[in-house]
């Protein structure tokens, strides 16, 4: 005997996902500025999402509120958290010398 499944009480909710990957953004978050340590505002790009939360990769070294370096620059952060925002301006690519 099969039982119905009642869809009323059921949500079915599809997240949309703020960031995308490759998207570039910003984080309030401890790093290293002119070699001081600061907690502001720094670019990195989006390098994987999922339902909850989302990975920045930096260039610089970025640290935990507890002071641990973040050995490989890969933060995690919520989608609705406030110490992530769209990048304000795009970001500086260095030209290699050859």
């Amino acid at each position: 005997m099969a039982r119905e499944i009642d869809n009323s009480a059921t949500i079915n909710r599809i997240d949309k996902h703020i960031h995308a990957v490759g998207e570039v953004v910003e984080v309030y978050c401890d790093h290293n500025r002119d070699g001081r340590r600061v907690r502001d505002w720094l670019q990195g790009v989006v390098v994987q999402v999922d339902e909850k939360m989302v990975a920045i990769q930096f260039t610089e070294d970025v640290y935990l509120t507890d002071g641990w370096m973040v050995p490989d620059r890969v933060l995690w952060t919520q989608h609705s958290s406030e110490a992530i925002r769209q990048a304000k301006r795009k970001r500086k690519r260095t030209k290699r010398k050859s």
